[in-house]
């Protein structure tokens, strides 16, 4: 008897509920697939299924013994997909889900050099202002917020942080004043992002003080570069990414608020999401290594 075989065809035997459809399903006569269960009861001296002329059902020990042979099987294919997707080249379609903001600034770069190198994988990009139900639609890898995932069964591996800064156009704090503390801000036109606007609250720390301020926005975007056109164009202050507005704030165009305060818990993060599993496509894998080794080098937003 083929051992191997015969825990295999008990399987799916056990998983299908019937010899016919495991028979179909391993291509394989009713007869076989009877008597490889027959020959496993044989050997492991114990029956593992009940059979009526209606119905066919696990025995206790048949379902103990098919939950255990079930995990065997089941890190054996992922031994067996791990070889292979070590020994392959990446190919096929990549599905990404990325963040719109972080793909406008960053993305296309690493999308270049990732091409460059494995040329038979091809790039499928979706952008993202909102939450992303990442398993259930499909994506291989996604570089986002980690509060835009609602998956739950993914990796979630810190890629990038990012400061974040107040800022409002000189126009605006000409008109308004410029704050010299985080209360008033109360008075002072303020924007956020569509996910902040049920509850808009900024947080400032200086030396040991711990401000918080609450606020009714006179603007919510869902893009965080709507958001600094908006600041731009005079109609509030908000707070950004550094990295977003450094050259702005390099040529005057933009002030920070509260200069001699930190902005803090708004730090703008980026993830990198992929499945939790163990073995991870070879294009993922790939993809995942390149996507480290590429931001670790400081490449910013």
């Amino acid at each position: 008897m083929n051992q191997l075989q015969a825990v295999r065809v008990f399987l799916n035997v056990a998983e299908t509920g019937s010899f016919g459809s495991a028979a179909a399903k391993l291509n394989l006569s009713n007869a076989v697939v009877t008597r490889y269960v027959a020959l496993l009861e044989e050997h492991l001296g114990a029956r593992l299924l009940n059979r009526t002329t209606r119905r066919l059902s696990l025995t206790e020990t048949g379902r103990l013994y098919a939950r255990g042979c079930r995990q065997i099987f089941d890190q054996l294919d992922e031994m067996e997909a791990g070889v292979e997707n070590a020994s392959r080249m990446p190919s096929g379609e990549l599905r990404i889900a990325s963040s719109t903001t972080f793909s406008l600034q960053a993305l296309t770069p690493l999308l270049t050099l990732y091409r460059l190198r494995y040329p038979s994988v091809h790039l499928a990009v979706d952008l993202f202002d909102g939450s992303v139900n990442f398993i259930e639609d499909g994506y291989d890898v996604g570089m986002l917020a980690p509060v835009q995932v609602n998956s739950t069964r993914v990796v979630s591996r810190p890629l990038l942080s990012v400061a974040a800064v107040a800022v409002a156009s000189a126009e605006l704090t000409q008109e308004h004043g410029s704050p010299t503390a985080p209360q008033d801000l109360r008075k002072f036109p303020l924007l956020c992002l569509q996910t902040d606007a049920r509850n808009p609250t900024l947080r400032f720390t200086k030396e040991n003080a711990n401000e918080c301020v609450s606020f009714d926005p006179v603007y919510a975007a869902n893009n965080l570069l709507m958001l600094k056109q908006a600041v731009k164009a005079g109609m509030g202050g908000a707070v950004l990414p550094q990295t977003m507005i450094a050259d702005e704030l390099a040529q005057g165009e933009l002030g920070q608020i509260l200069p001699g305060w930190q902005v803090s818990g708004n730090e703008f993060e980026v993830a990198l999401i992929y499945p939790g599993r163990r073995n991870i496509s070879a294009k993922t894998r790939t993809f995942v290594e390149m996507a480290i080794e590429h931001f670790g080098q400081g490449v910013s937003l």
